[in-house]
């Protein structure tokens, strides 16, 4: 039930239809925003050479791990609002956004600093390369000097997406896209300003689009208007936020950050195959999008079913939210497969590079069914409060037992190919054991804890 001022009830009405309507402007929005890094690859990868190319994508690990942990918190923050506006808590949903919006501000401030500081030490641990260190770190110092218009961003839209609002969000990352699009345009073809450039046009775009979605929220009828007088901690949300997106934070920032000694490894074997892996990584996170989509519309239609204590309708969610997802994914998959080099070309035209790409696309993209079952149990045990049992597993999977395979296999082969494989080896072992636990757990016995 779509209310006024934008925000989407998910506690009545056709299960399909209300995950499929609020996951549909999400996968958009995530489409837009991954054209950030897209464009940034293609624009360099053809303008300014296969080692720029390999700079920029080499330093999404060294993001995700400070926006991973970030991330994480956030959706502590969205799967809290999303709770007590399903039960109508209006108190609640005021002093959770104000309080969220507080927390934002501070982190943005520690992560610049931590961002800009620790740039070297980073590229240092994954052995980047001599011949694209120099552009490595002048791209990562710039993007996080500015990275607080990506973090306002990202939890505003999750305000306005834990309403059920996932309309908004998608027309800001769309201006957005176009503002970086055209700002990396210019900036490398005009002003020959090269990496510099692209990383200034990102973070020229993300700052508007931080603009936005703070004017939408200012500007909200609801109980998530955000009022600039009343921002304030409440500490007993605070509190709850960080029951919830510690654990999440926490997983995501040890698994981004155990994935930059992955690419350690990955470097070892040069700037093509560095470049290769890079644009496979590309058409890897658009594949993933419908998937990630749908369990960020679980967690949400989750939370505001518990919030409204429907137990049985969050299960049928959730079961629906899993078909929905391995559906999509596989409709994917095989257009993936069979234009992979066609796909990959749009990035760079050296062979060499198209050929680690290609391999890395066909071997490990069947093994993204496992990552459906991964994310959608996930999200729907936070959206229920429980971010320890994802957190452990993940963990487990995506970080301790990861790093052993790759310490003995790289020792024993010398092919990069079984390094890539290090990743479906993860999503295999982690959907097995969260699978297990779902079932085991009783999870929605213990979600009255949460509030």
């Amino acid at each position: 039930m779509l209310r006024k001022h934008g925000s989407m009830d998910m506690t009545e009405g056709v299960i399909w239809k209300q995950l499929l309507g609020f996951a549909v402007p999400l996968m958009l929005g995530f489409v837009f925003q991954q054209l950030y890094n897209t464009v940034d690859s293609v624009v360099v990868g053809n303008f300014v050479g296969k080692e720029a190319l390999a700079a920029v994508g080499s330093t999404g690990n060294i993001i995700n791990t400070l926006i991973g942990f970030f991330t994480g918190l956030s959706t502590g923050a969205t799967v809290v609002i999303a709770r007590m506006f399903g039960a109508r808590d209006r108190e609640g949903v005021h002093n959770a956004v104000h309080t969220t919006m507080v927390m934002t501000l501070v982190l943005a401030l520690v992560f610049t600093v931590i961002g800009v500081l620790m740039t070297p030490q980073m590229l240092e641990w994954m052995n980047t390369p001599t011949d694209v260190l120099p552009q490595a770190e002048e791209y990562l110092r710039i993007y996080f000097s500015g990275i607080i218009g990506l973090m306002i961003y990202n939890m505003g839209a999750g305000i306005l997406r834990a309403v059920g609002d996932s309309r908004r969000p998608l027309y800001f990352l769309i201006f957005s896209a176009i503002v970086n699009t055209v700002g990396d345009l210019v900036f490398v073809l005009v002003f020959d300003m090269k990496i510099a450039g692209v990383a200034l046009a990102t973070i020229l775009s993300q700052i508007l689009s931080a603009i936005l979605v703070c004017a939408s929220l200012i500007h909200a009828q609801g109980d998530h208007r955000l009022i600039l007088r009343r921002l304030r901690i409440h500490w007993p949300t605070l509190k709850l936020i960080f029951k919830i997106g510690l654990p999440a934070a926490i997983q995501s920032a040890v698994t981004s950050f155990s994935n930059v000694f992955v690419q350690a490894y990955i470097n070892a074997y040069g700037s093509a195959c560095m470049a290769g892996w890079s644009i496979y990584g590309k058409l890897d996170q658009l594949a993933l999008l419908p998937m990630q989509s749908i369990s960020m519309a679980s967690s949400t239609f989750v939370g505001q079913n518990l919030g409204a204590q429907n137990i049985p309708r969050a299960k049928r969610g959730i079961r629906t939210a899993l078909g929905m997802s391995l559906l999509s994914t596989a409709v994917l998959m095989l257009p993936l497969m069979c234009f992979s080099k066609t796909l990959l070309s749009f990035f760079n035209q050296n062979e060499e590079v198209l050929r680690y790409g290609s391999m890395f696309v066909l071997w490990i993209s069947p093994f993204y069914l496992f990552c459906c079952v991964n994310d959608i149990l996930a999200g729907a045990l936070r959206g229920a409060g429980d971010s320890k049992g994802p957190m452990i597993f993940m963990l487990l999977s995506y970080v301790v037992l990861r790093q052993i395979y790759l310490f003995f296999i790289s020792k024993a082969v010398h092919s990069v190919l079984p390094i890539g494989l290090g990743y479906p080896l993860g999503w295999l072992l982690c959907a097995i054991m969260q699978t297990i636990y779902y079932l085991k757990s009783g999870w929605e016995k213990k979600q009255a804890n949460v509030t």
